[in-house]
């Protein structure tokens, strides 16, 4: 059974995604593994869905570690492990999963922040990152200084560009085994001045001028993710007045193209506890996956089962309209 568990009950001219879509989103065959090891960050980014920062102290237990690894090992349609936080790099398990999804074959993704090069502790994971061949996904906001810094923090653009540019000295963005692929999101709304994020191809190549002409930097792919309107961006939202707006606006420029190819379509989002959502933004939103007699699901179960395809109806929400509208958002970039 479909489910909207947003909360806005005054504006009553929006039509629920559920009802825009009209049936039911369904799962393919599994193949990603995308893990929050925890909330645990070095930074504090006002946009920042998952709400993590340096005093969030919630990550994976031992337990539900060794249970993910176990899952890894034990199903070889699992092509992607994707690791991200808050930090991914500062939550338990990190090194210990990134080890068996090797062992395995598997891609390999890690959700980087790249400040953290810079922590003490931390100085050894531009290194790391290649000797174990991880895809590095990495926010940068924008390839100008200050609105990056207005996102993320002072001194967040200079950091970043230093530990591009170290990943670039191992082979990142050249050598075919090592991708580096940055994420840009837009800034957040004063106003009703809404826009979408802007045609990806286009402003990947914008970036790979800039950043190639200033800093001598190289990368491999852009990804345009739209802000969804949860966590700290529902917050900023909210003060402003803005979030029903914003949500009409999404809404408004809803794309049926982009259904089939949501991230939600062939991955399990787990969180730091083992419980299992569709995807990222689910989880953060506290709208677990149920299997088909309604029951939520846990890795435990997966493991009972011996089935990682036991979910057949996705879960939707209004906010399912961020990932829906013009191109398409997901954590690889647009959808269409």
């Amino acid at each position: 059974m479909q489910t909207s568990i947003d909360k806005r009950v005054n504006n009553l001219s929006l039509t629920r995604f559920c009802d825009k879509i009209t049936t039911p989103l369904t799962k393919n065959k599994i193949t990603v593994l995308q893990i929050n090891l925890g909330r645990k960050c070095n930074l504090a980014c006002t946009h920042c869905h998952v709400e993590a920062g340096p005093k969030r102290t919630e990550e994976l237990s031992p337990e539900v570690c060794q249970q993910i690894i176990e899952i890894i090992n034990r199903f070889p349609q699992i092509e992607t492990v994707d690791l991200t936080g808050g930090a991914p790099e500062m939550n338990y398990g990190f090194r210990k999963i990134v080890q068996a999804a090797r062992s395995q074959g598997k891609e390999v993704i890690v959700r980087s922040n790249l400040t953290i090069f810079f922590e003490s502790g931390y100085e050894d994971l531009p290194e790391y990152f290649a000797q174990n061949k991880l895809r590095v996904v990495a926010s940068l906001p924008c390839y100008l200084e200050s609105n990056v810094d207005k996102q993320r923090g002072s001194g967040v653009y200079n950091q970043s560009i230093l530990a591009i540019q170290k990943l670039n000295q191992l082979g990142y963005g050249t050598n075919p085994d090592l991708i580096i692929d940055l994420v840009y999101n837009p800034g957040l709304p004063k106003d009703q001045n809404f826009s979408l994020t802007p045609n990806q191809q286009k402003l990947e190549q914008d970036y790979k001028t800039y950043l190639l002409d200033h800093f001598n930097i190289e990368f491999n792919h852009l990804f345009t993710i739209t802000n969804i309107p949860i966590g700290r961006t529902k917050q900023y939202l909210q003060r402003y007045d803005l979030h029903d707006d914003y949500l009409e606006f999404l809404a408004d420029n809803f794309n049926i193209a982009t259904l089939g190819n949501l991230m939600c379509r062939n991955e399990l989002s787990i969180d730091y506890l083992g419980n299992i959502y569709d995807c990222d933004f689910n989880q953060m939103e506290n709208l677990p996956a149920t299997n088909n007699l309604g029951n939520k699901l846990t890795l435990a179960q997966i493991l009972a089962e011996n089935n990682l395809d036991l979910i057949n109806e996705i879960k939707t929400a209004d906010y399912c309209y961020g990932c829906t509208a013009g191109s398409g958002s997901s954590c690889g970039g647009a959808l269409t």
